[in-house]
C-alpha cells in the first residue's frame, strides 16, 4: 500500500528588508530655506520637546492666575496673564515659523534651539515674581536668551542666502533685537506705564514678519504649521486637563468634598472634550496659502491658546470656590470657567471653523454656543456642569448637521 505524500513545507516568507540608520546630523551645514511643497512634512522630535518646555512655562502663568482670581485681584491677574502669555506665546511662534521654513537639524541648529529652550525655563522661574511683586527681571533675561538665540538662526540664514531672501532674514534678525531692546523698559518704567509699553511693543513685534516678508516669503510648510499649532493646542489642553486633576483631587483629600467637586469635575472633562473636538475638526492647512491668511491665524491663535489655557485656571478657581478656599462668590468662580470657553469657541469659530460651515445652521452653532456657555455662569454651584453640557451639545448638534448635509449630497 502506498502512503500519501508528505505535504510540502511551507515556503519561508522572505526577509524583512532592513532599513538603514539615519546618519548623524553634520556638525554645521548652510541654514537654507525647505521647501513649502515637501511631502511628509512633519513635526520633529526637538520640536515636541521644545513644545513641552514651554508648557512648564503656561502652567506657572495659570497657577498665577488661579491665586490672582481667587483672592479676588482678577482684573489684575488677568491683565498679568495676559502680558506673560503673549510673550510666551509669540517667542513660540518666532521659534515655530522659522524651523518651518529653515529646519536643517544640523548640530549647530539644535544647540541654538536648546538655548531657547533654556530661555523658556529661565522665563518660567520669573513669572511668580512677575506676578506677585512686578519684577521682571528673570522674564526679561529668560526673553532676552531666547530672543538672541534666534536673532543668530536669522544671521545664519542671511550668511547662506543671497539677494531679497538676505534682506527679509537681516531683517528679522534686526527686528528682534530692536523689539529686545525696547522690552527692557519693563524693568526701568513705573508700574502705571509698563502697560502702554506692552500694547506698542506687542503691536511692534507683531509687524516685524510683516515688513521683513515685503519683497519675500520664506518657504513655512502650510501643513507643517498647522500640525504645530495643532500640537501646541493639544498639549496645552492636556495642561488644563492635568491642572484641573490635582485640583479636584486635593479639594477631595483634604475637605472630602466629592459632591461638590464631581459636577465641576465632570463639566470640565466635558469642555475640555469638546475644545479639542471643535479644533480638530476640519483640516485648515488648505487656507493657509499667503502669508495674509496664515498670518491672520497665526496670530489670532494667542487668544485661543491663552483662553485654552485658562480654562484650566478656571477650573482650579472653581475647586477653591467650592471648597470655601476662595475669597470670591460662585458666580465669579463660575465666570473664570466660562468666559474663556466661549472666547475659545467665537474665536476657534472666526478663524477657521467658519470656512467649512454652509448655510446659517451650521454657521450659528458655535456663536450660540459661545452665548450659552456665558448664560450658564448663571447657574449657580451647577454652572461648570451646565457648560460643560452645553459643549457637548455644540459637538453632537455640529455633527448631525455635517452628517445631514452629507446624506443630501449623496441623495443628490
Amino acid at each position: 500500500m502506498t502512503s500519501a505524500a508528505a505535504p510540502e513545507p511551507t515556503p519561508a516568507p522572505p526577509p524583512t528588508p532592513v532599513t538603514a540608520p539615519a546618519p548623524p546630523p553634520a556638525a554645521v551645514r548652510p541654514l537654507r530655506a525647505r521647501g513649502r511643497e515637501e511631502a511628509h512634512r512633519a513635526a520633529t522630535p526637538l520640536e515636541l520637546f521644545f513644545d513641552l518646555c514651554f508648557v512648564v512655562a503656561v502652567a506657572q502663568a495659570g497657577a498665577e492666575l488661579v491665586h490672582s482670581v481667587a483672592e479676588g485681584h482678577a482684573g489684575e491677574g488677568v491683565l498679568n496673564y495676559a502680558m506673560v502669555f503673549f510673550a510666551l506665546f509669540w517667542a513660540w511662534v518666532n521659534f515655530s515659523w522659522f524651523a518651518s521654513a529653515y529646519d536643517n537639524d544640523d548640530v549647530l541648529y539644535r544647540v541654538v534651539t536648546l538655548v531657547q529652550i533654556a530661555g523658556v525655563l529661565v522665563f518660567a522661574a520669573g513669572v511668580s515674581k512677575g506676578f506677585e511683586e512686578h519684577d521682571f527681571l528673570l522674564i526679561w533675561l529668560g526673553y532676552l536668551i531666547m530672543r538672541v538665540a534666534l536673532t543668530v538662526q536669522w544671521l545664519r540664514v542671511a550668511w547662506s542666502a543671497t539677494g531679497a531672501e538676505r534682506t527679509t532674514a537681516l531683517r528679522y534678525a534686526c527686528g528682534v533685537l530692536v523689539c529686545q531692546i525696547g522690552w527692557s523698559g519693563l524693568l526701568f518704567l513705573p508700574e502705571g506705564g509698563r502697560l502702554w509699553l506692552f500694547l506698542a511693543m506687542a503691536v511692534l513685534e507683531m509687524c516685524v514678519p510683516v515688513f521683513a516678508e515685503k519683497s519675500y516669503t520664506t518657504a513655512w510648510h502650510p501643513h507643517h504649521i498647522s500640525e504645530r499649532y495643532g500640537l501646541f493646542t493639544i498639549i496645552v489642553l492636556g495642561e488644563t486637563i492635568a491642572a484641573a486633576t490635582v485640583a479636584v483631587k486635593s479639594g477631595i483629600e483634604e475637605n472630602d468634598a466629592l459632591g461638590e467637586l464631581l459636577p465641576i469635575a465632570a463639566g470640565g472633562l466635558l469642555m475640555v472634550f469638546a475644545a479639542w473636538w471643535i479644533y480638530f475638526v476640519v483640516p485648515i492647512h488648505g487656507r493657509l496659502s499667503g502669508n495674509r491668511q496664515a498670518f491672520l491665524w497665526g496670530y489670532g491663535h494667542y487668544v485661543i491658546l491663552g483662553s485654552a489655557a485658562a480654562i484650566g485656571a478656571g477650573l482650579e478657581v472653581a475647586v477653591e470656590e467650592a471648597v470655601g478656599k476662595a475669597h470670591i462668590s460662585t458666580l465669579a468662580a463660575s465666570a473664570a470657567v466660562t468666559v474663556p470657553m466661549a472666547l475659545y469657541l467665537l474665536t476657534v469659530w472666526l478663524l477657521h471653523s467658519r470656512y467649512y460651515k454652509v448655510g446659517l445652521a451650521q454657521q450659528l452653532v458655535l456663536p450660540v454656543s459661545a452665548l450659552a456657555t456665558l448664560a450658564s455662569t448663571f447657574a449657580g454651584s451647577w454652572a461648570v456642569l451646565v457648560a460643560g453640557i452645553v459643549a457637548t451639545a455644540t459637538v453632537a448638534t455640529g455633527v448631525t448637521l455635517t452628517s445631514r448635509m452629507a446624506r443630501q449630497e449623496r441623495a443628490a
